[in-house]
């Protein structure tokens, strides 16, 4: 029996997408070959990428002007590859501050320029969104830099910043495709793929084409959007397997049919005693439910509910916190 896996990622995946990724391990559609054994070059895999990024278009509706890049190192490389690719001429660039994540992205750009923080929610322990009339922007910065969703407070924007002309680049990480967005109100969306999306390893870059041509020089073409882009993400060997893997989730969440019954992403909670913890995650464990203990940075508990997560899976655990609560008070 397959437990409930509330882990933060790598995330519980769809069922019928390791079903039939199962049933074609060993031949994909009568190739004779497993997806993981294709040359990224040949037409069998290049026909996979191209329905993937064809699918993801349409379940974000990304418009003609964005290029869909598949490429690796998660969102902590796409920190230091997203100044590299956005300062060309200028030396600053703001952050908004809103939790773990934000703070990575801001320690990896003062690598390479001057990072204001524009607005931080440290003051409240990262537990709100500051609102967008309490920003101080800089005058000339390159883009400004948000992480939609953070999974470990639990915070979330239930709105879209307006820079004006000034590049809005943001981490969706952990809540792209659960639930619609326009597009066309961003400069960069990137994320890695281990939490809504596949497994490990493909990190998703949406770039607006005006943006692919400001890389600093020293830029490796690896990590250079323009150059990926003119490669078909194919400067060097892509994550083969983990696209293929994406492109299976892309065609079950069409198969789900729109978007609106979509959980939110992470529910961080806490016991009111918590030498109870281990308790309450053993009890959790004999009831098939794993992952549940916070991230170690906060400590506490932690439930991720990314779009595989089955409504039973919730279920399940709303009813044992009940449970836990009459007995322990």
């Amino acid at each position: 029996m397959r437990i409930f896996n509330f882990s933060a990622g790598p995330a519980v995946l769809p069922e019928p997408v390791l079903r039939k990724a199962a049933a074609e391990m060993l031949d994909w559609h009568g190739s004779g070959m497993s997806v993981m054994e294709m040359s990224h070059r040949g037409k069998e895999f290049i026909g996979i990428a191209d329905k993937a990024q064809a699918d993801l278009r349409a379940l974000l509706a990304i418009p003609n002007n964005y290029k869909v890049l598949f490429l690796q190192g998660g969102a902590i490389a796409e920190n230091a590859i997203i100044p590299m690719n956005l300062l060309k001429a200028k030396s600053v660039a703001d952050y908004v501050n809103t939790g773990e994540w934000s703070k990575k992205s801001i320690k990896e750009a003062r690598k390479y320029c001057a990072v204001n923080v524009a607005a931080s929610a440290e003051d409240k322990h990262f537990t709100y969104v500051p609102p967008q009339e309490s920003w101080k922007l800089s005058k000339g910065a390159a883009y400004i830099h948000v992480c939609t969703n953070e999974t470990i407070g639990g915070v979330e924007y239930q709105w879209t910043p307006d820079t004006g002309d000034v590049p809005l680049i943001a981490d969706m990480s952990s809540h792209i495709l659960s639930r619609a967005i326009d597009i066309s109100h961003f400069g960069v969306i990137y994320g890695g793929a281990q939490k809504n999306v596949g497994p490990a390893g493909l990190t998703l870059v949406i770039v607006r084409d005006d943006l692919l041509d400001q890389a600093l020089p020293i830029t490796p073409s690896a990590f250079h959007w323009k150059e990926q882009a003119e490669a078909d993400s194919m400067v060097n060997t892509p994550a083969t397997y983990a696209i293929y893997i994406a492109g299976l989730v892309f065609e079950w969440l069409e198969d789900q049919g729109g978007k609106e019954d979509r959980s939110r992403m992470n529910v961080p909670f806490r016991l009111r005693d918590e030498s109870l913890d281990e308790a309450f995650l053993k009890g959790a464990k004999e009831r098939g439910m794993v992952q549940l203990k916070g991230h170690r940075a906060v400590g506490g508990m932690r439930a991720s509910i990314y779009n595989a997560m089955p409504v039973e899976g919730v279920r399940t655990l709303v009813e044992y916190m009940g449970e836990f609560e009459k007995r322990h008070g």
